[in-house]
Formats: structure tokens, sequence, C-alpha cells
């Protein structure tokens, strides 16, 4: 656990039955003192105004960066990720064919259609285990580590310049924080686009895991690494920027009042709103990356050469982008609305004590 004194949260702002009368005679003290002339402490500004519930105390609350709050935001990562990854996975498995084979799946209802005949209504669901799996551990690496990297650039720079390139620190916490969860990732991704395309190369996970090693060796699992860190790392760092952005936009110009007056179920409406706003973003700026993923998984000994050459240029840019836009809309805004449910429903506040609504 670490030392309060490295916290962003000054220490005194947190009470508790052993220690809430000393830290209150040290707030009036440095409230007196702040202001030598005043006559009286200021006795009009309660303790509850400035004291929050300590996190330590049992139903309080976790304390902000202790290992439960790590826990917890991985939890959260876990949830908002691998959940909603699976449920789109009929939208996914199209998208793969999509850009693997566009004669044959030339638009989203013909390629539902030519899926539905194929497969039938059980086929929509094909490659779920590895999305399910796969992402789960992507998100708990990159929510939990998306909190740990933003804590210590924030330490590094110092609280007036986390103040002044807030932008900045949340960019480079959620990309270091997308290369660790997209090692996580990887196995899961080119098993899953290896099902999903190929009918017949296996029925999941637990076929399609060992003949994907049999067939492309250990090291195959992570070929498609560098792409995937193409896709994602652009993706994460729009996904937590724009969807900051969005959110505080919308609580100026489209809501009447401030948020902290809003309903519960009012801000997490918001927060699917700007989720799916950001998502828009996040597809186009990931989206060559995304077709070079599903060609290397797909394509034995293929090459990101290999795949320009077929593919061509506007093609990265440009094949299956409609129904990514779609998808990725539905799931960064599902993500950010399933993880803001897990945060304000529940009577145990975390991420929010510090006034960082959305940053876990």
């Amino acid at each position: 656990m670490e030392s309060p004194k490295h916290s962003l949260i000054p220490s005194f702002l947190y009470s508790s039955s052993s220690s809430s009368s000393a830290r209150s005679l040290l707030l009036d003290q440095m409230l007196t003192n702040s202001n030598p002339k005043s006559p009286s402490p200021p006795t009009m500004l309660s303790q509850k105004n400035f004291l929050i519930a300590s996190p330590t105390e049992p139903g309080k609350g976790i304390e902000m960066y202790s290992p439960a709050f790590y826990a917890a935001c991985t939890f959260g990562g876990i949830l908002s990720c691998g959940l909603t990854h699976m449920t789109v996975t009929p939208l996914d498995l199209v998208k793969c064919n999509m850009q693997i084979d566009p004669a044959k799946y030339k638009s989203i209802s013909s390629g539902f259609g030519v899926l539905l005949k194929e497969q039938g209504a059980r086929g929509f669901f094909r490659g779920w285990v590895p999305t399910l799996l796969g992402y789960s551990a992507q998100g708990a690496c990159k929510f939990g580590f998306y909190e740990f990297f933003k804590k210590y650039y924030s330490d590094l720079a110092g609280p007036d310049y986390t103040a002044k390139y807030k932008t900045l620190i949340y960019l480079a916490g959620s990309a270091s924080a997308e290369i660790i969860a997209d090692v996580a990732l990887c196995p899961f991704e080119a098993v899953k686009v290896r099902v999903q395309t190929q009918p017949g190369f296996a029925r999941g996970m637990s076929d399609g895991f060992p003949k994907f090693i049999k067939s492309e060796g250990l090291g195959g699992l992570y070929k498609g690494i560098g792409p995937l860190w193409g896709r994602q790392i652009p993706y994460t760092m729009m996904k937590f920027a724009s969807f900051e952005t969005i959110v505080e936009m919308i609580y100026k110009y489209a809501i009447p009042r401030p948020k902290d007056q809003c309903s519960k179920g009012l801000q997490l409406g918001v927060s699917f709103a700007g989720g799916y706003v950001a998502g828009v973003f996040c597809a186009i700026v990931s989206h060559p990356a995304d077709n070079l993923v599903s060609f290397l998984n797909n394509a034995r000994g293929a090459t990101v050469g290999d795949a320009v050459k077929k593919i061509g240029l506007l093609g990265l840019f440009t094949r299956g982008l409609p129904l990514r836009i779609v998808m990725i809309g539905t799931l960064t805004g599902a993500q950010w609305g399933i993880y803001d449910a897990f945060k304000v429903f529940p009577n145990h506040w975390w991420c929010c004590s510090s006034g960082c609504h959305h940053s876990c």
C-alpha cells in the first residue's frame, strides 16, 4: 500500500473513527492560519464539506491506489471488456469475413445472410470463447494498468504539471497499459480470427488452440502483435482522451444542470452516449491495423507486405469500416456504461472519491 504522502489526494481529507477529531482539528488550524486577520475560525464551513468518508472503514469505500483499488479497476475492466466483446461476436464475425473475403461477404446484410445459410443461427457465435477469455484478460490489464500508470506519471510530473498536462498523462497512461494488455490478448485473438474465418478449422478455443500451435508454432500466436499494437494503442488513447472531452461537453452544453445533480440513470446514459461517439473515432483511427490483424491471423505465413499488396492502401482504411463503426461504437458505449455502473451503483465508491469519475 502506498504512503499517503505520495497520493495526489491530501491525507487529511480522509476521516476515520479513530482519527476524525484529530484531522478535524488539523483542518480547522489550516483554515484559520490561512486567514490570520479573521477574528474567529470559519465555523460556517462544516467538516462534512471537506472530510471524505475514510476508504479504509468497512463499507465506506476502497482506499485510492491501494491493492484493493487496483483489484476493483481490474475486475471492472474484465466485466466491461469481456462481456461486451462476447455480446457483439456476430458483428465481429461478419466484419472479419468481410475483411478476408469481400467478394463473398459484400455487405453487412449479405454477410449475415451468407453466414445464416451456411452455418445456421449457432454459427453467429463461433469463436465466442476466445473472444470472452481474450478480451477479459485485455480489459483486466487495460483498466488496471491504466490507473497504475496514470498515477505513476502524475507523481513524476508533480501536481502543477499534472493539472496542466492532464490529457497527455491520460494518453501516456492508456498507451502504456495497452502495450501490456495486448500481450495478454494476442494469442486469443489469433485463435479467434482463425476459427471465425476458416470454416472447419476448429469449433472453438479448446480444439482451435492446439491446432493453431501445431500449424504455426508458439511464435505464431504472436505473429500479429505488431498490427495489434497498431490497432489497439491508438484505439485506447482515443477511447480515454476523447471520452473525457465528449462527456465534459455533454454536461456543459446538452444537460441543463451539473453532473452531481443528475440521477444515476442519466449519468450512465451520458456515459454510454459519450462512449459511443468516442467509439466512432476509435474505429476510424484503428481500422487499417484491424484489417492487418485479420489478414495475418487468417493466412499462414502471411506478412504485412502481402496484406498491403492484396488489400491495397485504400482498402486498409475502408474495407469493413461501416460495420466496425457500428460495432466499436456499441462496444465502447457499453463498456463505459458497464464500467460506470460498476462504480456508481454499489455503495463502494472508489475512483469517484478523487473527482476522476471516468479515469479508471
